[in-house]
């Protein structure tokens, strides 16, 4: 037979036939034996039940709960601290060889600026002596007039008014031009003399023997090219590219 109680609010199923409830029963409410109403269980089973902290595991698995979940801050927050330093750590030296590499293009940027600037005045200064040079040679008043002058007396003049160091320029311009003819004249277009000169005209501003003079030729030739590509030499490169100058 089952016989269901109520101890302290709680419903317990017993299985097993106690003599003494009935007492405890009669004793504690003065009913009659047999009355069924619930009553507080006096006996050892029920204080067993009834100091049972209910609250106790429910306590302990919430401490344990509140552990595991600081834990697991914890550790996540070291994780992304680590991965925090690792990307600065990585970002640093990305940056530090980005700098190293622009410091080295800048180095290499100005060695070449010095280069060229040493290269520009270096030609500038020969460039000048060049033209003293010039300057200074004979004028074309200081060959004697001849009714006619060889190719080898004409060369020998421009040696003279030219120098030794652009003369080979000169004289590459003047055998495609003229073949030293001082008298050569373009039927076409009207250019004439040693360097072609077009107007042939412009020669007069070395010279009014212009025409018959290959000295005064030459004079202009060589001013020209001075003036035009710095050189008899820088004249002769464009005329490489060009074929004209």
């Amino acid at each position: 037979m089952t016989t269901r109680i109520s101890v302290r609010g709680f419903a317990v199923a017993s299985a097993t036939a106690v003599t003494t409830v009935g007492a405890v029963v009669g004793v504690a409410t003065g009913s009659q034996a047999g009355t069924t109403e619930p009553v507080e269980l006096a006996s050892a089973d029920a204080t067993l039940l009834a100091d049972i902290p209910m609250d106790g595991n429910i306590q302990i698995q919430t401490a344990s709960l509140t552990q595991q979940a600081d834990v697991q801050s914890d550790a996540a927050h070291a994780a992304a601290k680590k991965t925090a330093e690792e990307g600065a750590r990585k970002q640093a030296a990305k940056d530090a060889a980005a700098k190293k590499q622009a410091a080295e293009e800048k180095a290499a940027k100005e060695r070449a600026e010095k280069a060229a600037k040493e290269r520009e005045e270096k030609a500038a200064a020969s460039r000048s002596a060049e033209r003293t040079a010039t300057a200074s040679a004979p004028s074309s008043t200081s060959f004697a007039p001849q009714s006619s002058y060889t190719v080898a007396e004409v060369k020998a003049m421009a040696q003279q008014i030219v120098g030794g160091g652009q003369f080979q320029c000169f004289s590459n311009i003047v055998q495609r031009e003229s073949t030293w003819n001082y008298k050569a004249e373009n039927p076409s277009s009207g250019a004439y003399g040693l360097v072609q000169a077009l107007p042939a005209s412009k020669m007069a501003s070395a010279g009014a023997d212009w025409r018959t003079n290959p000295a005064t030729q030459i004079k202009w030739g060589v001013n020209y090219m001075n003036e035009r590509y710095g050189s008899p030499c820088g004249a002769w490169e464009f005329w490489q590219a060009n074929h004209w100058y």
